[in-house]
């Protein structure tokens, strides 16, 4: 589902509605704050556009991009499930 491109993590989620989009960037943003790591991200109606990068290593992806990714991986499965 992620796909590496131009120093970022790439990923893009749909929903049933705007409700349910609203609520897993709820959850990411929860997730996100623990790890004090926080996606740039677009929200289009059911659609969820999430790009991660780390602004403080010169805005490549790092460890911190991939563990983010799967913990908002883990999100979308459990709201799928």
């Amino acid at each position: 589902m992620w796909k590496e491109e131009n120093n970022s993590l790439q990923a893009s989620f749909e929903f049933k509605d705007f409700v349910h989009a609203f609520a897993f960037m709820t959850q990411v943003a929860f997730t996100a704050e623990k790890m004090n790591h926080h996606p740039e991200w677009k929200n289009v109606w059911n659609k969820v556009d999430i790009r991660l990068s780390t602004h403080d290593a010169g805005d490549i992806v790092t460890e911190k991009d991939r563990k983010l990714a799967d913990a908002i991986d883990r999100i979308f499965k459990e709201m799928k499930a």
